[in-house]
């Protein structure tokens, strides 16, 4: 019939099946209230290049941007990381965004609010342009 189990030994089992429940459940919240709606990375254009100021006891500007995503019109504050990224990343450029990857999907580091990252300006990789790789194209 699909019941619980209720014998002597079924803590184990019960544990089991809390877990797979409590997942279930947790991706399907991601999905409701991420920005990104449960993908990895999204397609977003620059509105403004803005900076953050870092969480004590760091003092220091970090530099974000924030991003106005393609797929839903939803608004991000995204962190561009690299020394000298501010100046490769130009208003309404096209920029790839991912998930910094911080503890349960909150912002990493000292940086306060900021969820995102941008790794791709106008499709090419923001690391590349960084080190020299590749010249910016042209848009």
């Amino acid at each position: 019939m699909g019941n619980k189990p209720r014998g002597l030994g079924s803590a184990k089992k019960l544990a089991q099946r809390r877990r797979s429940f409590k997942l279930l459940n947790k991706t399907k919240l991601k999905k409701k209230y991420d920005p990104l709606a449960g993908s990895s990375q999204a397609k977003a254009i620059v509105l403004e290049k803005i900076q953050v100021e870092a969480k004590q006891p760091n003092s220091a500007m970090r530099k974000c941007a924030r991003v106005q995503l393609v797929k839903n019109g939803k608004q991000v504050t995204a962190f561009m990381p690299g020394d000298g990224a501010q100046k490769l990343i130009n208003e309404h450029d096209e920029v790839i965004v991912e998930c910094i990857g911080g503890k349960m999907g909150r912002a990493k580091g000292d940086i306060p609010g900021v969820r995102w990252r941008v790794i791709k300006v106008n499709d090419q990789s923001l690391d590349a342009l960084l080190r020299g790789k590749l010249e910016k194209a042209r848009r």
